[in-house]
């Protein structure tokens, strides 16, 4: 049976497409890195992926806020470039689509989820762990359906996220993952991930790529930490789109 065929894509000044890589690698995926540039010139390469990821970093430097010109490239500023509504079909046929920090930010400027990511609420870059906690009634693909806290790292200056509706947004099932314990950026309702309605397209602000193995965790010698792994979000959402 053929690997999942995974497309990353990368744009100027992001930087976490060699870690997504690797994540994808580990789960058993054949990922591929393009960049938006390239996919905005051709956007038929996403006719060959079964998933699609955005990575992270500062695309643009966030020169204009974060995401937002990489956002420009990608969907325009209606959302019906052709490459925008390439990606729009991509998620109609229920392929998986992630966006990680700066391709959460991405994401919410398309139009493709909902709400917006705002300067943390301390006004500070902050890289630290983070815990995180799968929401049992949330309909995302990419959660494993365990109800272990995911635990993996942020780095990022703009990442408290605000909607006008958090409530209508768990009861929809949108809420993916929430901060627990500590909530590093004052998003509203400790809100780290959201999905759009369907569930296949996921936003989040720490970066799971980054905790593969155990031994990424700065805890990884006093306790088990195997539980926690980052790499369960891209294992979920790779089972996914093999189920297609």
């Amino acid at each position: 049976m053929s690997a999942t065929r995974a497309l990353v894509v990368a744009g100027p000044g992001t930087n976490r497409d060699v870690d997504v890589v690797a994540a994808l690698s580990v789960v058993g995926a054949e990922p591929s890195v393009a960049l938006a540039a390239e996919l905005v010139d051709d956007p038929t390469r996403l006719d060959d992926a079964d998933m699609l990821v955005i990575a992270g970093g500062f695309s643009y430097g966030d020169s204009l806020g974060a995401g937002r010109m990489l956002a420009l490239d990608i969907a325009g500023p209606t959302g019906d470039t052709k490459l925008g509504l390439a990606i729009a079909h991509f998620v109609d046929t229920g392929r998986p689509v992630l966006g990680i920090c700066n391709g959460f930010q991405v994401l919410t400027q398309a139009g493709l989820l909902p709400g917006a990511l705002g300067h943390n609420q301390h006004g500070q870059f902050d890289c630290r762990w983070v815990s995180l906690s799968p929401q049992p009634d949330s309909v995302c693909v990419w959660l494993d359906g365990e109800a272990d806290d995911v635990h993996c790292p942020i780095a990022h200056g703009e990442g408290r996220y605000v909607h006008p509706d958090p409530d209508g947004l768990r009861a929809a099932g949108q809420v993916a993952l929430r901060y627990s314990g500590t909530n590093p950026n004052g998003s509203m309702a400790d809100i780290a991930g959201v999905c759009d309605a369907s569930g296949v397209v996921l936003g989040l602000m720490p970066h799971p790529e980054n905790h593969l193995s155990t031994r990424q965790h700065p805890a990884h010698r006093s306790s088990d930490v195997s539980v926690h792994l980052g790499v369960r979000l891209f294992a979920a959402g790779v089972r996914h789109a093999h189920g297609l």
